[in-house]
Formats: C-alpha cells, sequence, structure tokens
C-alpha cells in the first residue's frame, strides 16, 4: 500500500525533485534490461511481422476490405505506438523494425565505421521535420490509410533510408537524427510517465564508459550518447544496452510526474518547434477533410484537386498554431541567460497535440476493429461475417471526448504551474487568463469535429 501511495503521489502531485527508481521497486524489470536475448526476441517478433505486412499490401488484395494489413499498420501498430509515448516514452524506438536489415549489414561488417559530419548534425532535425511533414500530408492526400499498396510502399520507403544511414554510418544514425518517427516520438516521450536516467554520482571516476563505446563484442549505445550523456528523454530509445554493459550500476528508470520534462524544459529542448504546431494542424486539417460537408465543395472550386485543397486547409490551421505559440510571449518571460531562448506555449500545446493525434488515431480502430474478423475470412477464404460487431458511435465519441479533455487538462496544468511556480509574480493575471482562453479555443475545436 506505502508503494502505491508512493507511485500515485509521483504521477500526481508535480514536485520536479519526485521520482521512483523503478529497478530497486522490480528488480525483475531490471533482470528483464539486462537479458538481451528479451530485446532480440521482440525486435525479431517485429521484424517477422512487418515483413508480412510488407509483402500483405504489395501482393495481397488491394480492396480495403480484405486486406487486413490496413487496420494492423494503421490500427494497431500506429495507435499502440501512440498509447506508447504517454507511458515508456521512445521504447518503441529500443525495439523498431526498420533498422533491422541494416543491423545485419552492421554485424556483416558492411558498413563505414564512421560518426556523421558535424554539419550533417546542425540540418539534420529541420529534414526529418520536412520528411515527416511530407509522410503526413502524403497519408492524406492520397489516402493512404486505405490502399494496401501505398502503405507498403511508405514503410518500404523508411526501411530504405534507415539501411542506408546503417551502411553509412555506424550505430543507428538514421533513429538519431533523421528517422521522421523518430522526431515525433523524441517529442511525445517529454509527456512519459517513465525517464531512463543515470545516476551520476556512479559515472564519476569511468574512464572506459563501456555504456557509450561498447565492451568486447558488444556494441555501445546505438545512438551514440551512453547513460551518462542522457538528460531528457527525446533521444534515449530506452533499449537497455547500457544496463548490460554498465559496470557500475547507473543506468536506472524512473517513475516520474509525466508533464516534468515539459515544465523543466519550457519548449527549449523539442527537436523542432515547428512539430508541435504542424502535427495539430495535420490533425485539424484531416478532420475538415474527412468530418465537413463543405471540403469537397472547396475541392471542387479548387479545380478537384486533393492535394491543393488539403494543402490550403492544412496551411491555414498551420498559421493559426504558429500564432498561438506566438502568443507565448504573454508569459511575458522566454529567455534566460543560462538557460536561453524558450517557447512556453509549446509546452502548453504538447498535451493537446499527443491527444489529439491519439483522438485522430483511435478513432480509425474503434471504428473498424469490428471488421477485423470479416477482412480476415474474406481475405483467406473463410466466412468469418458472424463474428463482426459495431462499437456505438455514441461510445466512440464519449472516449475521444474525455481524452481531449485530459489533453485540455494537461494544457492547462503546464500553464498554471509556469503561472504559479516557475513565473511566479512575472505573468500579470490578465495575461494567463487569455492563455487559458487559448486553451479553450483549442478544445472547442477538437470537440467540434468528433
Amino acid at each position: 500500500m506505502k508503494t502505491l501511495k508512493k507511485i500515485l503521489k509521483v504521477l500526481f502531485v508535480y514536485n520536479p525533485e519526485a521520482r521512483l527508481d523503478l529497478f530497486e521497486l522490480f528488480p525483475c524489470l531490471k533482470n528483464f534490461f539486462k537479458n538481451r536475448r528479451n530485446f532480440a526476441v521482440i525486435r525479431t517478433f517485429g521484424d517477422i511481422v512487418f515483413t508480412i505486412l510488407i509483402f500483405m499490401g504489395l501482393f495481397g488484395p488491394q480492396d480495403p476490405s480484405e486486406n487486413i494489413m490496413l487496420f494492423i499498420s494503421w490500427g494497431l501498430w500506429w495507435t499502440s505506438i501512440v498509447l506508447s509515448w504517454f507511458f515508456v516514452g521512445r521504447m518503441w524506438c529500443g525495439v523498431c523494425p526498420f533498422p533491422g536489415i541494416g543491423r545485419i549489414f552492421q554485424k556483416l561488417g558492411l558498413y563505414r565505421k564512421k560518426l556523421p559530419k558535424q554539419i550533417f548534425l546542425k540540418y539534420c532535425a529541420y529534414g526529418a521535420t520536412i520528411l515527416l511533414a511530407f509522410i503526413l500530408w502524403v497519408e492524406a492526400v492520397t489516402h493512404m490509410k486505405y490502399s494496401p499498396f501505398l502503405t507498403s510502399l511508405l514503410l518500404i520507403a523508411i526501411l530504405v533510408g534507415a539501411t542506408i544511414f546503417a551502411i553509412l554510418y555506424k550505430g543507428q544514425a538514421w533513429c538519431r537524427h533523421f528517422c521522421p518517427m523518430g522526431k515525433i516520438i523524441g517529442a511525445a516521450a517529454t509527456m512519459s510517465i517513465l525517464e531512463f536516467r543515470p545516476l551520476l554520482e556512479k559515472c564519476r571516476g569511468c574512464k572506459t564508459f563501456p555504456c557509450k563505446r561498447g565492451k568486447g563484442n558488444i556494441s555501445g549505445c546505438p545512438v551514440y550518447l551512453g547513460a551518462y550523456a542522457v538528460n531528457n528523454n527525446l533521444l534515449c530509445l530506452v533499449c537497455g544496452h547500457c544496463v548490460y554493459l554498465c559496470d557500475r550500476d547507473s543506468p536506472r528508470l524512473f517513475l516520474r510526474h509525466p508533464l516534468k520534462e515539459l515544465i523543466i524544459n519550457k519548449g527549449r529542448h523539442l527537436t523542432c518547434i515547428y512539430i508541435i504546431p504542424f502535427l495539430m494542424a495535420a490533425q485539424l486539417a484531416r478532420f475538415v477533410q474527412e468530418k465537413t460537408s463543405w471540403y469537397q465543395s472547396f475541392k471542387t472550386f479548387l479545380g478537384n484537386s486533393e492535394a491543393l485543397a488539403f494543402t490550403v486547409i492544412l496551411g491555414l490551421w498551420f498559421i493559426f498554431f504558429l500564432g498561438i505559440i506566438r502568443l507565448g510571449k504573454l508569459f511575458i518571460f522566454s529567455e534566460d541567460e543560462l538557460f536561453g531562448k524558450f517557447s512556453p506555449m509549446v509546452s502548453v500545446l504538447v498535451p493537446m497535440a499527443f491527444s489529439g493525434e491519439l483522438i485522430y488515431r483511435l478513432e480509425y480502430v474503434l471504428y473498424e476493429v469490428g471488421n477485423f474478423f470479416p477482412v480476415f475470412g474474406r481475405q483467406f477464404g473463410f466466412n468469418l461475417e458472424s463474428l463482426g460487431f459495431v462499437i456505438p458511435a455514441c461510445l466512440i465519441s464519449f472516449v475521444l471526448k474525455i481524452i481531449t479533455i485530459l489533453g485540455g487538462i494537461g494544457a492547462f496544468y503546464v500553464a498554471w504551474i509556469f503561472y504559479s511556480q516557475e513565473f511566479e509574480g512575472m505573468v500579470p493575471k490578465k495575461n494567463f487568463f487569455v492563455i487559458v482562453g487559448l486553451i479553450i479555443l483549442v478544445s472547442i475545436l477538437y470537440f467540434s469535429f468528433i
């Protein structure tokens, strides 16, 4: 009971110093990370499923009602990834199948044993953000989640990118610097209830740094960090390499308040400040595209061009959310001599951005899950129509509205902590009320499409 109380207190009462060492509380969890075979089994399973999905998309039926790869890819897989952001951070990246072929090349020694150049590191975040924007745009314009073939092409394209980078550079340069999914997952992981951190007092005096460099025939951190260098959730894959390699017992998995990192970083360390407004713009643009009657008339007005119509709507929403971020000046305080420049409004919007992505993906799952067995039967020649079912629309709407409310509460909580603690006495009360008004406005926008 005492342990449960500690857990609840850490999760629901904001205290930047409060955290629980899960390796200490649950030694079996630490043993799981130390046993590298566990991650190997999970990755192998993922690689097999991933390969099957690609082949089903390329060579299976192209009718969405006869191919289950669409529901598995866009429903189960992507929605599970979105859910994982809130609970395990970037752990998905530690078992992701995209680097699979690249790992094989590296084990065979067929790669350049070099690190990416500094100029590459300087601009890679922008390149990854542009690539993410392109993927979200193509998904909407081509209605990709209804096309098995196009979905497979997307998976292959990301796989090729990860493989090329594995041949050009050692480790997982693609995952660290250029993966579009990695950038969005890294930004979302700032909201995770878990953080993977070192006990720095145990790192002092270490001269070999096996967590980063490796030991013997065992490679070190795949993204060139090492446990001692992890101070946020943006880059660490939570893959457990350092737990096995460290002989000082430094790496730890901590339970923390889910908004702790957002509040501490204040929008400074997010991968790219444009990811959040673009992600929210893409969500609302897709809602407009799929749920409004006037969108078709607008598309007809623009020459029946899906690409042009969606781009215009997306651009307008992007400008709208950029404007809200600019209104972060209402916090008054946005720069510090030591901390540098930061954008508090980005941190305020993050809970709404990622609850919005969960809403969009979960809605697809809840509407399509009842068709899984009938579609499976049609694809493989079985009559499973009797196993189909429909989740009531009112229940789906209720679930999605609850998530929207939780996202709004998270945004308000971040704003309140900034106002009452972080910037105490610096933000005029009327400014805070305007910020709260903006949070309510965005919540109403999401509500209007549910």
